[in-house]
């Protein structure tokens, strides 16, 4: 035995907005037996197949369009207006579980569109909440992931920023300063959520307490990249994993301590196993 001393960080596992979609689903399979729901329902495909056995059904926008009366579960990440619309034509009742912090940033970036402001979104492409965000304002907003994207000469000298959730508050005030040091008016908006952002604080104390970290996430997380690398950068010894069985015992030494944490979209139970397999060693 190595007899490892393994700690789960009590702070890491689902945001709200999360426990209130599962909670939801949960509700929902218990009474019907089985509930659509517009993509995953988290970026975490163990937490998916726990809810696929129990009834649920990922669909695409493509299968969206050809389901008629039926219930449809909207994620934590919310829909743009266009998917409402769709629903009232296809007869479809949404069961909508989309998060009220970004149910807030979707009101503020509408506003601003109607006041014809020049809309920036410091956000991942493609991600399921940006597509809401976008849709906001008729696609017309610019979303960049990176500042190296934007062509600083030619941006307009006025501009309203707004941020993705679950983005980096360090990384979006430095764009912030970096546009107003060019010489650009910006009205930031930051709209990070405080409960993933104070994570990254807490997990960087977290992880500077243990020999090894091991960081649990679905590769899909955009939150999870970002915590992940937070630890890393305290912690050079720390592993992802997305479960048990990507976990190696030669990352260990005997009496090693090892803390354990993961993203907004990484459940207890699965972070509870890495927790009792470790222990096995």
């Amino acid at each position: 035995m190595m007899n490892l001393n393994v700690k789960i960080d009590n702070s890491s596992g689902f945001c709200f907005g999360v426990v209130y979609a599962i909670e939801m689903a949960e509700d929902m399979l218990d009474e019907q037996g089985y509930l659509f729901c517009l993509g995953d329902i988290v970026h975490n495909d163990e937490e998916v197949k726990r809810l696929e056995a129990k009834g649920l059904k990922i669909i695409d926008r493509d299968a969206l369009k050809e389901l008629k009366d039926e219930k449809v579960l909207i994620r934590a990440h919310g829909e743009p207006p266009s998917t409402y619309k769709l629903a009232i034509e296809n007869n479809l009742t949404l069961v909508d579980a989309s998060c009220p912090v970004v149910l807030k940033l979707q009101n503020r970036i509408k506003n601003s569109f109607d006041k014809k402001e020049q809309i920036y979104i410091y956000g991942k492409h493609g991600h399921a909440e940006v597509e809401g965000l976008l849709g906001q304002t008729n696609q017309e907003a610019v979303v960049f992931q990176d500042i190296t994207e934007l062509d600083i000469d030619s941006l307009p000298r006025e501009m309203t920023l707004y941020s993705q959730t679950t983005k980096s508050t360090d990384n979006f005030y430095k764009i912030k300063e970096t546009l107003t040091e060019a010489g650009i008016s910006v009205n930031a908006n930051d709209t990070i959520c405080r409960q993933v952002s104070n994570r990254d604080k807490e997990l960087r104390s977290f992880a500077g307490e243990f020999d090894k970290v091991i960081f649990v996430s679905g590769t899909k997380s955009s939150n999870g990249k970002v915590l992940y690398n937070v630890c890393k950068d305290k912690n050079p010894n720390t592993y992802f994993i997305s479960n048990i069985t990507e976990l190696e015992k030669n990352w260990f030494r005997d009496n090693d301590s090892v803390g354990i944490c993961g993203a907004t979209s990484t459940p207890m139970w699965l972070m509870e196993q890495v927790r009792d397999e470790l222990l096995k060693y």
